[in-house]
């Protein structure tokens, strides 16, 4: 399979690493900010590319995804933080037959992870002296504040019946990977539970398994359809 990576910043890099190990040939990079640019999306020589990764930015996003679907290129987006694009970007992929697979967090573990936070959150949902907190960590680097897989979880608990408010805090520092933590808290204990990223390697493999995923697929997916993880 030949892969188009949109994007070339740290994830960029690392799924261009771990490309060969999963069958994955790296055809071309696409960031004008990386010495590694090697052309645009709309250049001729990616008619033998399979699918595109993009890991670029969220202002590059709105731009990106319409450009591969009139070249009619799947396309994976691990990009966060352009949500409120979201119905634009469906319209401008619906009808040019290609997949695309969004997630905000590629790891099979953090997808497993919010099946269970949900199904606590209804089980909670019914016990009012029971406070609902969520705490997300990550590298110092990362932009969007909180995360797209905090704001994932938590539309998963209120989903799952969870009305009451949920408290959302973040911190940035270092070189964490990424740690996601949902509490309840009631008057006189706590039920905690937590997902802690080892390193980034969980998400470029995850990302690259749905690029695999999407080849001869048509429609606008998540990692719950890459896994066939039904959503509680």
């Amino acid at each position: 399979m030949r892969i188009l990576l949109v994007g070339y910043g740290k994830m960029g890099q690392l799924v261009g690493e771990l490309a060969r190990q999963a069958g994955c040939d790296v055809a071309g990079i696409v960031d004008p900010l990386s010495p590694a640019h090697s052309g645009s999306i709309d250049d001729d020589r990616w008619q033998d590319v399979d699918v595109a990764i993009d890991f670029s930015s969220p202002e590059a996003v709105p731009t990106n995804l319409p450009a591969l679907a009139r070249r009619r290129l799947s396309t994976v987006v691990g990009t966060t933080g352009w949500g409120r694009h979201e119905a634009a970007m469906r319209q401008a992929v619906e009808g040019s037959g290609i997949g695309v697979v969004v997630a905000p967090n590629f790891s099979a573990g953090v997808v497993l992870f919010e099946a269970m936070v949900a199904q606590a959150s209804a089980l909670l949902a019914s016990q009012a002296d029971f406070g609902a907190w969520l705490h997300e960590a990550h590298h110092a680097m990362k932009k969007d504040q909180p995360s797209g897989t905090a704001l994932m979880l938590k539309g998963a608990m209120e989903k799952a019946g969870y009305s009451r408010p949920i408290d959302v805090s973040s911190t940035r520092a270092g070189y964490i990977p990424g740690i996601h933590t949902v509490g309840f808290d009631g008057p006189a204990e706590s039920i905690t539970l937590s997902h802690a990223a080892r390193d980034r390697s969980a998400f470029a493999r995850g990302a690259l398994q749905a690029a695999r995923w999407i080849q001869g697929r048509s429609g606008w997916f998540t990692m719950h359809d890459v896994l066939g993880i039904g959503r509680t």
